[in-house]
């Protein structure tokens, strides 16, 4: 199949298209290389079934595919405040782009969507039946609200036009390629630990979150994009559920730090707790996570390593 993949430079992005080109599928990346890196395709570049180019799905776009994996959108609190706008522009423009071009072609179209739609959650674990606590006016709401808004276009688009939809609500994921100043709690904490700073915790630590390595949450993605009977939203996360300062004394083991850990205010509207119940996807498409914390830990910690001492030899 020839599969378009937006955001495809990223992060998650780039672990899709490896996997999707070990199928033979002909892959083409679109990204705007705002939090994108061309580094994190460099070794694509050269497959006869990989096509890169710069684009901003804010713009149309005409192309001829099959399947659609929109992943086009800042994912961190740091990137997409920096452009608030911006990051709502790419959940309704560039949503409304990709369906357009998902009618016209027939193409499946999978929206990467976020835990972040339940914003603080009064209930827990989350299911896909809980509408969500989510501040409209708040400083996240340009992401959160953003991609609530493009769940709704997925549907709309689904009903109004027949467009083939799925929609995958991602809980926080990481792993190798997680940029360096992104403001993820696992890179900051493994980048503050290698580097011996302090380690910040936001409020006392006790705040939850689930932590879910990027190979099974692609796995995910491919299965919720390929099955003919399930539109979403689906949950794909980890349902290990760690606090904060659990993940902060485990990296500091586990990278032998001298880290001391300090306690800063919490960001606002930053969720107290968040864990998904993966139940549908366990029981539609046979998938939950294989890989523990500790063993996904020390491949991002070996990434980092190897990020850091680049920069030092560059310096």
């Amino acid at each position: 199949m020839r599969i378009l993949v937006t955001g495809g430079a990223g992060f998650l992005g780039s672990h899709l298209c490896e996997r999707l080109l070990s199928e033979r599928d002909e892959i083409i990346c679109l990204d705007n290389f705002f939090t994108g890196l061309k580094e994190n395709v460099r070794s694509l570049l050269g497959h006869y079934n990989f096509e890169v180019f710069r684009h901003d799905i804010i713009a149309p776009i005409d192309l001829e595919v099959e399947r659609i994996y929109n992943l086009a959108c800042p994912a961190s609190p740091v990137h997409y405040q920096f452009d608030p706008v911006r990051t709502i522009q790419a959940n309704v423009l560039g949503v409304t782009h990709m369906l357009e071009l998902a009618k016209r072609t027939r193409a499946r179209i999978l929206q990467a969507s976020t835990s972040e739609v339940y914003g603080d959650p009064k209930i827990h674990p989350q299911t896909e039946a809980y509408w969500g606590n989510v501040n409209p006016v708040g400083v996240r709401s340009c992401y959160d609200e953003g991609k609530r808004v493009a769940e709704t276009l997925m549907f709309d688009y689904h009903r109004q036009h027949g467009v083939q939809i799925k929609v995958a609500r991602i809980f926080n994921t990481y792993g190798p390629r997680m940029a360096l100043n992104d403001g993820r709690v696992v890179s900051n904490f493994i980048i503050q630990a290698l580097t011996n700073q302090d380690m910040t915790v936001y409020g006392d630590g006790s705040q939850t979150r689930s932590f879910c390595y990027v190979d099974d949450l692609v796995e995910g993605l491919v299965r919720l994009c390929e099955s003919e009977d399930l539109t979403g939203p689906v949950n794909l996360g980890n349902p290990a559920e760690f606090t904060i300062l659990e993940l902060a004394e485990t990296i500091i083991r586990m990278t032998g730090s001298r880290s001391s850990i300090v306690h800063n205010p919490l960001p606002a509207d930053d969720p107290l707790q968040r864990n998904p119940d993966i139940s549908l996807a366990r029981s539609k498409l046979g998938w939950e996570p294989q890989v523990p914390l500790e063993q996904g830990l020390s491949k991002t910690i070996s990434y980092f390593e190897k990020r850091l001492s680049a920069r030092r030899t560059l310096a």
